[in-house]
Parts: structure tokens; C-alpha cells; sequence
């Protein structure tokens, strides 16, 4: 039989969780506790999530020990938790049984009526959290798991009912494939994630195998603009529906117009009008967001005055261009979680469109194989803003076994400079930085930690 965590969670046994202040790690710890469930874990680093947990009864370590697994009835990892972590060789030698927190995820997925899964290369948390406003408008009472902190939500999990569960959904190490949808969402398909996916080929392979988790009864969403996406369902048995810029899609927009970067448009559905969207949060791309979460909403049954009330309420996540104050002259300064070429360029269009005087990007490139696989990619979208000032790279899970640099990347922009630590960018940034311009750290890693350095 098939290892599941609901036998574990019904008899209310301890379950211990590797890594448990990661993302979606804490969401599972957070569920678990409000179910009863005794619950343990470790973590290298104490922070506010962990910090969190502990207050709702978790036990954490703060050391990978072997004996933090003794008497836990289950493990969960991820996939970033290697075989030759202590604590999974421990668990092995006791028998105590080891499972992967996507399929942890899946199985309790498959409690609830209908399961709305956000997937693609970027704008899954954007996506995840419109759907979220949207349910929550519909008054649907959704439980959710998002990947990023979302105000109205306060975090990245919400406790609702069984009739819909709303769930970003991640496509590296074929995550998405253990959950349990009935409504698939693609928003877009890209090369990323290089150090696990042989090429764009093998991702759209995947794709294909997320749209076809679908049942025969359920939807897939997926985006007309995008010809990888569209490869990703081609010959598949299920329900499709498609949305994008215009009328050859399912789901498209009429009465466009741009307020400053800030999209206002009225949703069509087969021909329809089903709602009028002034998006709080700006750029195009997030104008294709909202069209993918209406495509889904629809078939839910989401009345298009709830679409439209929980769009229009939406103000963004967490480092989503996020506002996080002003220079003491007077600069911008926003951050933004984009680190693949195609979100940054999205990103900084939408920063063009907003006039400021200039846009200076401090940017911190994420993981040297991607770096690297795509570095043609970054240079060209580098391009887009006035300077760019870059960061180390950021290493996450890999070793710069391969002798690539941020440097590398600022040789090939014109105009850009490199710094080997953030006190040196925040530095040059003060000196450099005018009254109308705007200041953007960019990147998945602690970039973030600039922008509060420049608004004390």
C-alpha cells in the first residue's frame, strides 16, 4: 500500500518535519497543529516562521541531529533535504517511514471537492493569492497554500472548508505531479530549473503530465499567448479552456486601458462580459494573471461580481513589487521576487510604464546553473533598466563548480557595476540614486535586505 500521511494524521501521531520553516514546509506544520497533530521539526536558522510555529506547539531543533527523529511515527522532507542528512539516515535505520512534503500535500488534497492548482514558470503566487481574494469574495471559504506572505490571509496558509482548496503549485523536481487537481492552471512555460530538467522539452513533458492529473470532469487552464504552454496540452482528453490578449482565447480583455502602469479591463468569457477589473497591482502580466484566475473562477461557479470585488481588492504579496519606502531624497524603492529573465523583464516593463526618471536595478542573480544557462537571457533583460548594479549570486542548494560570476554578467550590460556585499550596494545606491527614480532590488535570494538599509 501506498505511504499516505491521513493514517498518521487521523491517529493523531507524530510527524516530523525536515526543513520545516521552508516554504509550504510551514504551511503543512501549520495544518498539521490545527488537526491535533503532535508536531516536530528542525531547521537551520530561527526565524518568524519557526518562531510562529513554536507558539502553535511545534518542537524544533535548530540542528540537524539524528536523534530529532526518534520517536516520530512519519518524516517528511523535501527535496532539497539530501539521503545523507542525519536525520533521514536515523529515520532509516529505525524504520520510521520518509515521505516527500509534495505528496504529503497530495494526499491531503484529495479531501476536498475541488482543488485549484497554480502552476508555471512565474506568477504562481501572484495567481494563487487573485484566486485566493476571488474565492474568499465568492464566499467559498477556500483553504490555501501560497508560496509567499499574503496580507489578507495573514501568512501563507488558510484554514477553510473541504469545498475548494486553492494551492501554488511548483513544477522543479516534478513537484506539482503528487498533487491532486481538479482545476489545473498554466500560466506560462519557460526554461528554469536547468539543474533538474534536461531542456525545455523535458519541462513542457511535465506540464503535459500536471494537465493530465486533471479528471474528466475538471478544467485546464492554460494561456494562448504561450506556445510551450499550449504544447504542454496538446492531445490531452481533458476540458480546456484557454485565456489571453485577445478573442482567439477562451478568456480575453476588451476596453484595455493603461492608468500609470496599472491595467483596467473588462473580462470576456465565450463572448460574455463576466467582470470589470481595476487591478491594484500593476503591470501586464499581471493583467494575464487575473484572466487565467477568472477562466477557473468561472467554472467554480464564482459570480462575476466576486471575481471582480476580490481582483480589485488584491494589493500584492509579499515582495511582489513590493512598495518598501522612500529615500531619504526622495527615490522609490521596491522590491521584487522576480529572478528569471522573462519575470524581470516583465517587471521592469511594468517599472517603465510608471515614469520615473530612471530605473536602477540592483539584481542578485539565483543559483549558478541557472545563472549560467540562461546568462544571454539575463544580459538582455539587464538591458532594460538605466543601471544595473549586481549582486554575488545567490547559491541556495548548488557550489560554484562551473567559475560563473556576477561579474560575468555586468562585463556584458552597459553601465553596470558589481559589489562583492550589500553594504556596498546600498552605498553606491545613496550616492547614485535620484529624487524621481526608482530603486528595484530584484532576485529569490536576500536581496530584499537592501531595500530597508536605504529608507532609515
Amino acid at each position: 500500500m501506498a505511504l499516505s500521511i491521513k493514517p498518521y494524521i487521523e491517529n493523531k501521531e507524530r510527524i516530523h518535519l525536515i526543513g520545516i520553516g521552508g516554504v509550504s514546509m510551514n504551511s503543512l506544520a501549520e495544518l498539521l497543529l490545527s488537526k491535533g497533530v503532535p508536531v516536530s521539526g528542525s531547521d537551520r536558522l530561527r526565524t518568524d516562521v519557526t518562531a510562529r510555529l513554536e507558539a502553535l506547539g511545534a518542537a524544533i531543533t535548530y540542528e540537524h541531529r539524528p536523534e530529532n527523529v526518534e520517536g516520530a511515527a512519519l518524516i517528511v522532507r523535501t527535496a532539497a533535504v539530501h539521503d545523507e542528512n542525519p536525520e533521514i539516515v536515523r529515520a532509516h535505520e529505525l524504520g520510521i517511514p520518509v515521505m516527500e512534503r509534495a505528496e504529503a500535500w497530495g494526499h491531503i488534497m484529495r479531501d476536498y471537492d475541488n482543488v485549484v492548482c497554480l502552476s508555471g514558470t512565474h506568477g504562481k503566487t501572484t495567481s494563487t493569492s487573485m484566486m485566493t481574494m476571488m474565492t474568499i469574495e465568492a464566499q467559498m471559504d477556500p483553504t490555501v497554500m501560497v508560496g509567499s506572505n499574503l496580507p489578507a490571509i495573514g501568512g501563507t496558509l488558510r484554514i477553510g472548508g473541504k469545498g475548494c482548496f486553492v494551492a501554488e503549485s511548483c513544477e522543479y523536481t516534478n513537484s506539482f505531479l503528487r498533487f491532486a487537481p481538479t482545476v489545473s492552471v498554466i500560466l506560462n512555460v519557460e526554461e528554469d530549473h536547468l539543474d533538474f530538467f534536461k531542456d525545455i522539452n523535458d519541462i513542457i513533458h511535465s506540464f503535459h503530465e500536471f494537465a493530465e492529473l486533471t479528471p474528466m470532469n475538471g478544467l485546464v487552464v492554460v494561456n494562448h499567448d504561450d506556445p510551450n504552454a499550449m504544447r504542454a496540452v496538446a492531445h490531452i482528453d481533458r476540458r480546456i479552456r484557454t485565456f489571453g490578449t485577445t478573442s482567439d482565447a477562451d478568456v480575453y480583455p476588451t476596453e484595455v486601458r493603461d492608468e500609470n502602469g496599472y491595467y483596467r479591463f473588462t473580462v470576456n468569457i465565450d463572448g460574455k462580459e463576466y467582470a470589470k477589473v481595476a487591478l491594484s497591482v500593476p503591470g501586464r502580466h499581471n493583467m494575464l494573471n487575473a484572466l487565467a484566475c477568472c477562466a477557473a473562477a468561472e467554472f467554480l461557479g464564482v459570480p462575476g461580481e466576486a471575481a471582480e470585488k476580490g481582483l480589485n481588492k488584491f494589493t500584492g504579496s509579499s515582495r511582489r513589487f513590493q512598495l518598501v519606502g522612500k529615500m531619504p531624497n526622495g527615490a522609490t524603492v521596491v522590491d521584487d521576487y522576480a529572478h528569471h529573465p522573462s519575470e524581470m523583464k516583465a517587471t521592469l516593463s511594468t517599472a517603465k510604464e510608471m515614469h520615473f526618471d530612471r530605473i536602477l536595478c540592483a539584481f542578485q542573480p539565483h543559483t549558478y546553473t541557472r545563472t549560467k544557462a540562461l546568462f544571454p537571457e539575463f544580459v538582455d533583460a539587464l538591458k532594460q533598466c538605466d543601471q544595473a548594479i549586481l549582486a554575488p549570486i545567490y547559491a541556495a542548494r548548488e557550489q560554484n563548480t562551473i567559475g560563473i560570476y556576477s561579474s560575468d554578467i555586468a562585463k556584458e550590460v552597459p553601465g553596470a557595476v558589481s559589489f562583492d556585499t550589500f553594504d556596498e550596494i546600498a552605498d553606491y545606491l545613496r550616492k547614485n540614486a535620484g529624487p524621481n527614480d526608482l530603486v528595484l532590488t530584484m532576485g529569490a535570494g536576500n536581496i530584499n535586505t537592501v531595500g530597508p538599509m536605504l529608507i532609515k
